[in-house]
């Protein structure tokens, strides 16, 4: 897999690297998000020791780490059997970080605290010890959020005062994967992002030289695919009772959005269901929203965040039957049509993060302190509404925006029905942005000179 990307990532990196002194960075995020090609690729030409754990027994890894030790730092035979327990593989680590840089990567950090509890206490002595006369860079990179949580993150964990940085590695947002996979058209670009959610890895099993159908088809119809059972695989990393967290995922993929629906849906009692909703938020699949204006209370809703698992759970287990039989082609004849729809709330995101990027360097007309959704109801016409974005400044000041995923120009009845919903909502001075994958009509143009609006070409 071609390393692409992450250019801020690696900038913190060597920022790090270079105050010369101890370091300790935790380093996590999902599986699959690229976080060990960006440390190979960090470490190249510096002197490092890159172990990566294994999923066995605590011998095991020490084994491993010890071979490691012996190639990477030229460890002779005898010292390299001295090496019987991890304190002292690591203090031994920290002897060769006296006197020179030396960067020292653990890699997925789970498998070593599910053999050894106490390897966190092990590591956390030796840095209260060694790290005023030491120059080591110590990285502790995991996929397993509820681990790192526990182990390295936490305000109980033992790193917690004796880390000096930490790290959160996301997903390629839409602009990146548009810049990094270049060979895809801007629309297809966009689908592309949808369904992968912007993970390098899933990412690179897309092929820029076939349609858009036939990647999707090949990537989640086809029973013998990478991706087929990739949530299922991921979750059983984090979870034991896998069936009631697929029963959950699926409801809120139906539509359910509230507590109560989604126990309803899965036949659990509310309490159950928000224990595995909290779990799922800790994992970063699952994201629990309240309007943008708004303090949570009774309109919360939650909404699958990662879009892989969104698309997958929408899509995938309903048609489980017809993927085996390898009926793929009529499977997409189905998931064809709700493909936009999907995509329409794909573009709603894209278009979220446009605007934060732009707030970021004061491109907008105001200095928003939220970008995000609104919902609620209607007075008027008592009906329930949603406006897609929602930005607010301190000083009494709003940005309000609609997008328009559809293969017609967006028109002035877009334009004109967000300023009437933008009324719901108070502020002193409002603006407007419309966004269209397809363009405007002239109709629109003329109207958006009269209201001052935005009118924004997605491309």
């Amino acid at each position: 897999m071609r390393f692409c990307g992450r250019q801020d990532e690696l900038k913190k990196l060597e920022g790090i690297y270079g105050s010369g002194k101890f370091e300790c960075l935790i380093l996590h995020g999902r599986l699959r998000v690229g976080k060990t090609a960006l440390l190979r690729e960090f470490i190249k030409g510096k002197k490092s020791v890159y172990f990566a754990a294994q999923e066995t027994n605590s011998g095991g890894n020490l084994a491993d780490l010890s071979r490691i030790l012996q190639a990477s730092l030229g460890i002779k035979d005898d010292s390299a059997r001295e090496v019987n327990s991890f304190e002292g593989a690591f203090n031994l680590v920290f002897q060769h970080a006296a006197n020179e840089r030396l960067v020292f990567v653990i890699d997925d950090y789970q498998f070593l605290t599910a053999a050894d509890g106490l390897i966190s206490e092990a590591i956390c002595s030796l840095i209260d010890l060694r790290h005023s006369e030491s120059r080591l860079m110590l990285i502790i990179c995991g996929s397993s959020e509820s681990v790192m949580e526990g182990h390295t993150l936490g305000y109980d964990s033992p790193f917690h005062g004796r880390r000096t940085a930490q790290m959160k590695l996301l997903p390629f947002t839409f602009f990146e994967v548009k810049q990094y996979y270049s060979k895809f058209s801007p629309f297809d670009a966009a689908v592309i992002y949808g369904v992968t959610g912007g993970v390098p890895k899933y990412l690179d099993f897309m092929d820029p030289e076939l349609p858009i159908e036939e990647n999707i088809r090949r990537a989640f119809f086809d029973p013998s695919s990478y991706l087929h059972e990739e949530p299922a695989n991921l979750l059983r990393r984090e979870v034991r009772d896998l069936a009631n967290y697929n029963a959950v995922l699926r409801a809120i993929a139906a539509g359910n959005a509230r507590n109560s629906g989604i126990a309803s849906t899965v036949g659990l009692e509310t309490s159950a269901a928000t224990a595995y909703l909290n779990n799922l938020i800790a994992f970063g699949l699952v994201g629990k929203f309240t309007p943008v204006t708004e303090k949570a209370g009774r309109k919360t809703i939650y909404e699958i965040k990662d879009m892989f698992f969104r698309f997958w759970y929408r899509f995938v287990p309903g048609n489980m039957s017809e993927i085996k039989a390898g009926m793929a082609e009529k499977i997409w004849r189905n998931v064809a049509s709700d493909i936009p729809f999907f995509m329409s709330n794909v573009f709603e995101e894209i278009c979220r993060e446009w605007l934060r990027q732009r707030n970021s360097v004061g491109r907008l007309p105001i200095n928003c302190v939220e970008i995000g959704r609104w919902w609620g109801t209607d007075p008027v016409l008592k009906t329930e509404t949603t406006i897609p974005i929602v930005a607010y400044s301190a000083d009494d000041r709003a940005v309000f925006g609609d997008c328009v995923w559809s293969d017609g120009k967006a028109g002035a009845d877009d334009l004109a029905s967000l300023v009437e919903r933008s009324r719901l909502l108070r502020y002193a001075d409002c603006y407007y942005y419309l966004f269209s994958r397809s363009g405007f009509t002239g109709e629109c143009a003329e109207m958006a000179q009269h209201f001052g609006a935005n009118l924004v070409m997605f491309e």
